[in-house]
């Protein structure tokens, strides 16, 4: 963390008027999962004006020094969907490497981390979260669902490789593969 000192890091949902920023986080976003056809379209452009359009609008808002890093965070549906996550596949593919062109000298990444153990799933029933977490522990080569600690490890990496930027870095426990 001492390569961060004297450094201002804004993670999405931070106040305005912070200045130049040397790195930039985005993790927010709702998405609410369902196939095409059964998925309200009204969830559908939530999603994406959660999701998509918010790290959107952040990345052309947010003052972030050239020589900084403007991370976002996407689920790995884009490279592993499933039977209801078209929505989810194609916003979790989109912007990064785009903006890291656009962008450029800007380094802009992203970060994969699949199923995490986060408060995110505290509305979900309680016999049916532990379920998902150990069908999760069962089907992952690395045998455990991820804590948010694995995340912020690989977002720690990603903002701070200077030669890092287009790229995606999968902390999904072999999620994409398994």
């Amino acid at each position: 963390m001492s390569a961060y000192a004297d450094q201002r890091v804004l993670v999405v949902g931070g106040a305005s008027g912070v200045g130049l920023l040397v790195h930039v986080v985005v993790s927010a976003g709702e998405t609410p999962m369902g196939r095409v056809d059964a998925l309200p379209l009204a969830d559908a452009y939530a999603a994406m004006d959660s999701k998509f359009w918010g790290a959107y609008r952040t990345a052309r808002s947010v003052r972030v020094r050239p020589s900084g890093s403007l991370t976002l965070l996407a689920g790995y549906l884009s490279q592993r969907p499933d039977r209801a996550s078209a929505l989810q596949s194609a916003i979790n593919a989109a912007l990064v490497r785009g903006l890291a062109l656009e962008y450029a000298p800007l380094r802009v990444n992203a970060v994969s981390p699949g199923l995490l153990r986060t408060p995110l799933w505290e509305g979900m029933d309680v016999t049916a979260r532990e379920r998902m977490y150990e069908a999760a522990t069962q089907r992952l080569p690395v045998g455990r669902v991820r804590e948010a600690a694995d995340v912020a490890k690989a977002v720690l990496f990603v903002t701070g490789n200077a030669h890092a930027t287009g790229t995606t870095v999968y902390v999904d426990g072999g999620g994409t593969i398994a």
